[in-house]
């Protein structure tokens, strides 16, 4: 068992995987490439015997642990090159094992480890080839070339800088895979929140209709019958209404960017939204101030969702049988004003809950901002502005 400190299970998918290939390609490099230039080196070096081979076997070995344990594979490698230096075997492509290793653990952000491998090969061998010489293998050999000292510390910086540089790029394109799907997330949970509101919004304001029509066509039924039929036409209506705009809604989910969709609903639908209104028993007046003008496509629909969920509320919460709406279109922001004349009813939340929520977050989006709340008089008042594009705004409707 390798001691803890040599040790740690790597991580990432790729982290537990034999790198079997190409550690076998080292082995036969290093056995064939040393046997070629063992040729060379005879009269200096002690013969490839079987303690050299298995030397130049275990190095590869240790290779098949650079991915779960880097530390351990450069320590070993690096430990078993210093041996096979050392007692004198000689030179060839040994050093290939301690690269592979060495490079596995820098990209793996291992650096300090493998300087302390790197160091301990490059300093044991130094004190081999010019201090202990004397006392190890082949006998009679003299103090080792500077040039080969020389040559192992300038491989080994380039392995160092090589190993740091991948490190980095590897680094940076996870962060990139990383972000990139934090962004996917934020735009999924964007999705849903909008969804959540079309569906919210469509739902409330139909099912309010429906609700007080439904409440009227039952008081009705008896005393009333033409009055009756007319409520349940208007329940029929809402809910066909409602039922088309889920269906819209649904379709983006099945196929988004390819199902046909009918344009989406603006301000010009204004008329419709107060004789729904109407049809549930309140009197809706609109007041148009400044010269409309065409709206993107997302601000029109978010002025339109205000409205809706301003009336609905007052149907549902406001004692009121009457609203007023204010639209004004200036050079840079567009305001909406809804009020009710009150009391609330206490049926339900005045002053938060779902609606007012996905008022302030759908003029939010377009860097707007919503004002919801009693008025001194007993009414409740929504005021939203949007702005159309940067400069100055004027005064906010009284």
């Amino acid at each position: 068992m390798f001691p803890p400190w040599l040790r740690r299970p790597g991580q990432g998918p790729g982290a537990r995987r034999i790198p079997w290939p190409s550690s076998l390609a080292v082995l036969v490099v290093q056995q064939v490439g040393t046997t070629f230039a063992a040729y060379n080196q005879r009269a200096d070096t002690v013969g490839l015997d079987g303690a050299a081979r298995a030397l130049l076997v275990l190095g590869p070995l240790l290779l098949l642990l650079r991915h779960r344990f880097p530390r351990t594979a450069v320590f070993g490698a690096s430990a078993v090159t210093l041996v096979y230096l050392a007692a004198g075997y000689p030179y060839g492509p040994l050093l290939f094992s301690v690269v592979v290793a060495g490079f596995a653990a820098l990209v793996a952000g291992y650096r300090y480890a493998t300087w302390g491998a790197l160091g301990m090969l490059w300093v044991g061998n130094l004190l081999a080839a010019h201090t202990f010489y004397g006392r190890l293998p082949p006998t009679g050999n003299g103090p080792g070339p500077w040039g080969t000292d020389l040559f192992m510390a300038v491989w080994m910086v380039a392995l160092c800088t090589a190993g740091d540089l991948a490190r980095v790029r590897r680094a940076e394109r996870e962060r990139r895979v990383r972000e990139e799907e934090e962004a996917a997330k934020r735009r999924a949970d964007e999705e849903r929140l909008r969804i959540a509101r079309e569906l919210h919004d469509v739902l409330a304001h139909s099912i309010s209709v429906i609700n007080v029509q439904a409440g009227v066509g039952l008081a009705l039924l008896d005393s009333d019958p033409a009055q009756a039929r007319t409520a349940l036409t208007t329940i029929k209506s809402a809910s066909k209404e409602a039922l088309g705009e889920v269906r819209q809604v649904l379709a983006t989910l099945r196929a988004p960017g390819d199902a046909p969709r009918a344009p989406a609903p603006g301000l010009d639908r204004l008329g419709e939204l107060t004789e729904q209104a109407a049809s549930a028993g309140l009197r809706v007046s609109t007041e148009t101030e400044g010269t409309p003008v065409p709206l993107p496509p997302g601000v029109d629909l978010a002025a339109f969702r205000v409205v809706q969920e301003a009336l609905t509320n007052i149907v549902r919460h406001s004692g009121s049988r009457t609203a007023a709406i204010r639209i004004r279109y200036g050079t840079d922001v567009l305001e909406l004003l809804v009020d009710d004349e009150g009391p609330a009813t206490g049926t339900g939340p005045t002053g938060g809950g779902n609606g007012l929520v996905g008022m302030r977050e759908r003029a939010a989006a377009f860097g707007g901002t919503v004002e919801a709340g009693q008025r001194p008089d007993g009414g409740f008042r929504v005021q939203v502005t949007i702005p159309l594009r940067s400069g100055e705004t004027r005064p906010p409707l009284q």
